[in-house]
Formats: structure tokens, C-alpha cells, sequence
């Protein structure tokens, strides 16, 4: 079973981000990859850089058909085992969105903190983000901003009215210096983990090479998913429905007593 090193938890604790030594096998990248294809085929009226919930199989309710393949990804035991390694031993799924920058216009994702758009309180959660195929540099690869998540601050954010962009919501000037930035360059395979405060973001992709990354979304179970909470009132660019989201306890036990994991599977059951 795969598990983080104490030389890796020290460094999530540390930077707000770690590059763990496991990696998924050749055959199960060459799987996911003919699954995002099918995702895609499967979307045609979707930016592929938008595939929210993509986890959540057939009609989601939130504007994409998506894909038991990403399901079965989010909840594979080994990568559950490693972000119990730096949120606990009680482990909720909640959220899978997979960003498909498609080669020579591939959409920026500006800088922003997970943190300003979600439901979750006490706010907590571990990203895990999947390289399905090269990300560098080159082709727009993940970005973070290292030590900001310390202090658990969210900065302002500001709304951007443009069509070319993943999110709808950058940070506004002065809280950070992009000098300081990581490029968190991956093969397929190969995942970063970074927590819900870290400053992150991703150029566009002009390049001649697809660009693949599914983000997996862990909350620990000492924290609730509110539901009525709406924390970016629509204005992020992605349509979302935090309000029939279905969770998977996938470890241990619901520490809070008040998260819901019934709400958004009977629709999908119904729905097949």
C-alpha cells in the first residue's frame, strides 16, 4: 500500500505542496487516458478545461456527462491512503474536475486559492492532482505559490469577464510575488498534493502538446460540507451544484455527525 513518507508529509506541512515517490502504473495512464477521451466524446458542448464533477457517472447535474473511470480513480485505496497521510485518517470524496487544455488554445487558469469556492467548514482539504499526460512547463503545467497556505488566509479575490479563462476568479494584486512561483512539471502517472489554502495557478497551453490533469477533492471528515453555503455566488465561470453534490466516506468515520452521503446518489441511481 502506498503511503507518504515523513520526509513527504513534512514537506506538504512545510510548502503546502508535496510530489509523492508513487505514481500510478503505465497501464492504469493508458486507461484513464482512453476514459478522458470517451469524457470528451461524451461532452462535446463542454470546454474540456470545465469537466466538473467529472466522477459522478451519466447526467450530473451539473452540466456534464461524466464518467465512472474517474470515480473509480478518486477512490483507488492507495491515493486515499496518501492524503489520510496529511488530513487524517477519516477521508471524504467530495469533488473531481477534470482540466483538458487542449494544445495551442488551451485556457489559463488564473492565480486563486481553492479555499474562496467551496462549501467546507472548518475549511479543509487536500487536492490531488493527476497528470494524465506530460504536464511542463511548456504546455501551461501546474503552478503553486510554496509556504502560502501557512496562516490559513484567503485573499481577495476579483471577477474577470472573460471567456478564455478556467476560472472566473483571480486574486487580486499584492497578496503574493509570482517570482516566488514552483512549476510543478509531472509525467504521466505522477500526482501533486496541495492543501486547500495554496496559491496556485496555470498558464495557458500554446503549445503542440495536450494537456491533462484530473483533480481529485479530499475533505477530512471533522469538517462539513454546507450546503447552503454559495461561497463565490456563481461567479467562477464553472457551473456547480454544491447543494445535491454527492460525498463517498472512503476512510474511517463522519468525526462531524452532520455530513450528508445520501443527497445526489438516489437521483443517479434513479437516472440509470
Amino acid at each position: 500500500m502506498a503511503r507518504l513518507s515523513a520526509s513527504e508529509i513534512a514537506q506538504y506541512g512545510a510548502e503546502g505542496y508535496v510530489i509523492p515517490q508513487f505514481r500510478l502504473p503505465a497501464d492504469r495512464v493508458t486507461q484513464m487516458r482512453e476514459a478522458l477521451d470517451a469524457l470528451i466524446r461524451d461532452n462535446p458542448g463542454v470546454r474540456p478545461e470545465k469537466l466538473v464533477s467529472a466522477h459522478i457517472e451519466g447526467d450530473n447535474g451539473e452540466g456534464v456527462r461524466g464518467s465512472r473511470s474517474f470515480l473509480d480513480l478518486a477512490m483507488d485505496p492507495e491515493i486515499v491512503e496518501l492524503v489520510s497521510g496529511v488530513i487524517g485518517e477519516d477521508v471524504i470524496l467530495w469533488g473531481c474536475h477534470v482540466f483538458c487544455k487542449p494544445p495551442s488554445e488551451g485556457f489559463e487558469t488564473p492565480w486563486h486559492q481553492d479555499g474562496h469556492y467551496w462549501p467546507i467548514r472548518p475549511l479543509a482539504n487536500c487536492t490531488v492532482w493527476v497528470a494524465l499526460e506530460e504536464s511542463t512547463v511548456e504546455n501551461g503545467c501546474l503552478r503553486v505559490i510554496p509556504r502560502s497556505h501557512i496562516g490559513e488566509v484567503l485573499h481577495p479575490h476579483l471577477h474577470e469577464d472573460r471567456t478564455d479563462l478556467t476560472l472566473n476568479q483571480r486574486m487580486a494584486e499584492g497578496a503574493f510575488d509570482e517570482a516566488d512561483a514552483v512549476d510543478l512539471e509531472l509525467q504521466p502517472g505522477q500526482m501533486s498534493l496541495h492543501d486547500v489554502y495554496m496559491i496556485h495557478g496555470a498558464k495557458a497551453n500554446t503549445s503542440t502538446k495536450r494537456r491533462t490533469g484530473v483533480a481529485l477533492r479530499y475533505m477530512p471528515a471533522t469538517s462539513v460540507f454546507e450546503r447552503d453555503l454559495r461561497p463565490s455566488d456563481g461567479k467562477t465561470g464553472v457551473a456547480v451544484n454544491f447543494g445535491q453534490r454527492p460525498l463517498w466516506l472512503l476512510k474511517g468515520v463522519d468525526r462531524s455527525g452532520r455530513n450528508d452521503f445520501e443527497i445526489g446518489h438516489h437521483r443517479r441511481v434513479a437516472a440509470g
